[in-house]
């Protein structure tokens, strides 16, 4: 089944319940700030495995005690999708885990 792009309007509502989390042109943006670098790498091994149960990856990158994420659907044609918002939520929930903000 095809996944469906989001409206404009159906993107709004679900980051009204994602805090921190934007759009950036035709993707889902946030960045976390944890405590040392050990705690972010902690944090994108955890989110790795999230993205594989979910078979759905963003761009992810680990700094020195930050991890961005930044994803859409590539297979709706690179638009934000409820795919990306899940996996935005996915996120949220498991980032006080890890001490991030």
């Amino acid at each position: 089944m095809a996944v469906e792009p989001l409206s404009q309007k159906e993107i709004e509502d679900r980051l009204a319940e994602l805090p921190g989390w934007s759009l950036d042109g035709d993707r889902l943006t946030r960045a976390y700030r944890l405590g040392s670098h050990i705690a972010a790498a902690a944090f994108v091994v955890h989110i790795a495995a999230v993205q594989d149960e979910l078979d759905h990856h963003s761009d992810l990158t680990l700094g020195y005690n930050t991890v961005s994420l930044s994803v859409h659907t590539h297979s709706a044609g690179g638009v934000v999708t409820a795919k990306d918002c899940d996996l935005a939520r996915r996120v949220e929930d498991i980032a006080p885990g890890h001490g991030a903000d």
